[in-house]
């Protein structure tokens, strides 16, 4: 009798954030900077408001730990190969914020260089609604996906339930809610169309030998 394995996992991490006061401080660190640059940058975005990369300079000690946190997710999904019990590498975050109100959304995207990264929702701007027409869902894209397409696009490789696997997969973000995925995993974020404002921080985690291996 033939046996199947599923091989090839990706990870996807979710956790949350405990801390009410210190997504407090981070709203509040996200908002004094947008009066201080409103107009941001403009990189995956479409609307909404993309802080510069330093956040970890100007979010201050809540932002080392929102950093501290993620890199803890990090290194619990991490081994090195060639030191198994105590890992040579630690990690350089780089962290920005995003505002998004009706009619933001991301593009699909990757981010090269970095080896993890993570999103914090501060706010999911739903205001407690379940409503799912409201968008705004956290996008990830099989990393197959070209190949799948390129053959026979209505076929679907069967999961290990039965069903058919999922070319594509769909995060409802929940406020205080952190997730982490490999960087090089393609991911989107659905227009947003609450009247509510979204308010996440995304952080990219970039490996570094720690200085007494160099």
């Amino acid at each position: 009798m033939a046996e199947t394995h599923q091989l090839f996992s990706t990870p996807f991490v979710t956790d949350t954030l405990q801390s009410a006061d210190g997504i407090r401080l981070l709203r509040d660190a996200v908002e004094a900077e947008r009066l201080r640059d409103a107009d941001g940058v403009q990189i995956s975005n479409i609307n909404g408001w993309h802080s510069n990369t330093k956040m970890i300079e100007w979010g201050g000690e809540a932002a080392r730990a929102l950093a501290y946190k993620a890199m803890q997710m990090a290194d619990a999904q991490t081994i090195d190969s060639q030191s198994p019990g105590k890992s040579r590498y630690g990690w350089i975050p780089e962290m920005w914020a995003n505002v998004s109100t009706r009619g933001s959304a991301n593009q699909y995207h990757a981010h090269p260089g970095s080896f993890w990264s993570a999103v914090a929702y501060l706010d999911d701007g739903y205001g407690g609604s379940d409503d799912a027409s409201l968008g705004g869902e956290l996008q990830l894209l099989d990393p197959r996906m070209p190949m799948i397409r390129m053959t026979a696009p209505d076929l679907r490789l069967a999961g290990e339930g039965g069903g058919p696997q999922q070319n594509e997969v769909s995060i409802r973000p929940k406020t205080g809610m952190i997730v982490l995925f490999p960087s090089w995993l393609q991911h989107a974020v659905r227009p947003f169309d609450g009247d509510g404002t979204r308010i996440s921080i995304a952080i990219n985690l970039i490996p570094a030998l720690s200085a007494q291996f160099n």
